[in-house]
C-alpha cells in the first residue's frame, strides 16, 4: 500500500517485453480502483490486464506466455496454486501483493498473513519488500491500518480506506 509494489512489477514486465518475452498481467475482478481494463499505480502508470476471480483462470489464460504477472494476489482465490504450477512449467512469475491483512480473526489486535501469500512465498526465488511511509511518523511502514469500518476481510480501497503504518504505530506496536 503506497510502497511502489505495483510500480516495480510493471517495470519488470516492461523489461521482459524488451527481451521479447510474451507477458500477461492479471488483477482481481473485484479491484475496480482507477480502471477495470488496466492495472493502475497510485501515480497513474497503467498496464493492460485480464480480470480474474480464481486461480484456474490465471492458469488457463497463461499457457502461451513466458512471464505471468499478478497484481493483488491475495484477492484471488487459489492463485498461489496456479502460479506454482506455472512456475514448475518454467514460466517466470511476478507478484505484487500485501502479505498481511489489516485485521485478524485469530489474533487479538494483530495481523494475519494472507493465505495465498503464505502458500507462494516458499517458492519465490527473489522477494522485494516495498515498505510505504508511516503516515504518523515517516518511518518505513510494513503494515496497514484500516480506516473503513466494514467487517469484510478484504476491502478494496486506497487512501480513503487504509493508511500505511510502522510497527510502532500498528495495532501490534500499541499493545
Amino acid at each position: 500500500m503506497f510502497g511502489g509494489k505495483t510500480t516495480r512489477m510493471l517495470a519488470a514486465l516492461e523489461r521482459y517485453q524488451y527481451q521479447n518475452k510474451k507477458t500477461i498481467l492479471f488483477k482481481p475482478r473485484m479491484d475496480k480502483r482507477y480502471s477495470e481494463e488496466t492495472v493502475v499505480t497510485h501515480k497513474g502508470q497503467e498496464h493492460k490486464c485480464a480480470l480474474v476471480e480464481k486461480g484456474f483462470e490465471i492458469y488457463n489464460l497463461s499457457r502461451d506466455f513466458d512471464v505471468v504477472g499478478v497484481d493483488e494476489l491475495f484477492m484471488i482465490e487459489n492463485s498461489a496454486d496456479a502460479l506454482i504450477k506455472l512456475f514448475q512449467q518454467g514460466k517466470t512469475v511476478l507478484v505484487s501483493s500485501l502479505q498481511l491483512s489489516s485485521t485478524s480473526e485469530f489474533l487479538p489486535k494483530g495481523y494475519e498473513p494472507f493465505q495465498e501469500m503464505t502458500k507462494i512465498m516458499p517458492w519465490a526465488t527473489s522477494i522485494d519488500i516495498c515498505p510505504a511511509v508511516c503516515y504518523k511518523c515517516g518511518a518505513d511502514a510494513f503494515y496497514t491500518e484500516r480506516l473503513a469500518k466494514e467487517e469484510k476481510k478484504v476491502l478494496v480501497g486506497g487512501a480513503e480506506s487504509y493508511q500505511p503504518v510502522c510497527y510502532k504505530h500498528s495495532v501490534m506496536g500499541k499493545q
